[in-house]
């Protein structure tokens, strides 16, 4: 068949859903070593510091997944150019170039500046909510946006995005009393409270962990096998 007229994007695609699986992955594992409290407080200081390393690809990939996607829609004849052009796909990397810089100052420097955390928060839940209005209308609408080629199997991978955005925003907001509780360790060295509101914070971020790892792998899915895709 030949090269794909636009390969490098579907490549760069592709390699954006490995990374974010990966390094999601290996900040689990570290998670485990953070919370043993059997490691001495260097080791586990040594894992969490590991774990804030790895967890600044996954936050990446989430970031550049959405204007690589949008530029593959473009790309295909689809029958809605007025929405999905050159130019809509060029102001999404825009967005995103912005939307990335503000994750990794937060990532580096969190809490150094509150605004940046309010703005980066405020894009994800804008995010969530009109993705999950896009992917539903996808869904449900005969001809979504003009569209004619049946985008339901997209609609559904716009849905599975916003859900795993949703599940890095519980993520966040169960992990507060983490920090406050790791210093409490690393000065006093803890005791059976600490411990508790350690493991609290980090075990209940599991079911959100494996809600992005379910999204991530079903929208890959989704975007290779494209189910009743009119082709």
């Amino acid at each position: 068949m030949g090269a794909h007229p636009h390969g490098w994007w579907i490549l760069l695609h592709i390699l954006l859903f490995v990374f974010w699986l990966g390094g999601d992955l290996g900040v689990y594992v570290s998670s485990r070593y953070v919370l043993q409290p059997g490691l001495p407080v260097a080791a586990r200081s040594t894992a969490l510091s590991i774990m804030s390393v790895l967890d600044l690809g996954p936050k990446i990939c989430l970031v550049l997944i959405l204007p690589s996607g949008i530029t593959l829609m473009a790309l295909e004849p689809h029958g809605a150019q007025r929405l999905l052009n050159g130019w809509s796909a060029g102001a999404t990397w825009v967005f995103a170039a912005l939307w990335l810089w503000l994750t990794v100052r937060e990532h580096h420097r969190p809490g150094r500046r509150p605004w940046i955390r309010r703005a980066d928060w405020a894009i994800r839940v804008a995010l969530t909510a009109s993705l999950w209005g896009v992917g539903l209308y996808t869904l449900l609408a005969a001809e979504p946006f003009g569209v004619r080629t049946d985008p339901r199997w997209l609609g559904a991978k716009v849905l599975l995005y916003a859900t795993a955005i949703a599940c890095g925003l519980g993520i966040r907001l169960t992990l507060r009393p983490f920090g406050a509780a790791f210093r409490d360790l690393a000065g006093s060295g803890g005791g059976d409270g600490v411990e508790r509101t350690l493991r609290r914070a980090v075990n209940g971020c599991v079911p959100y962990v494996a809600g992005i790892w379910t999204c991530v792998l079903a929208a890959a899915a989704l975007g290779v096998l494209k189910p009743g895709a009119d082709l």
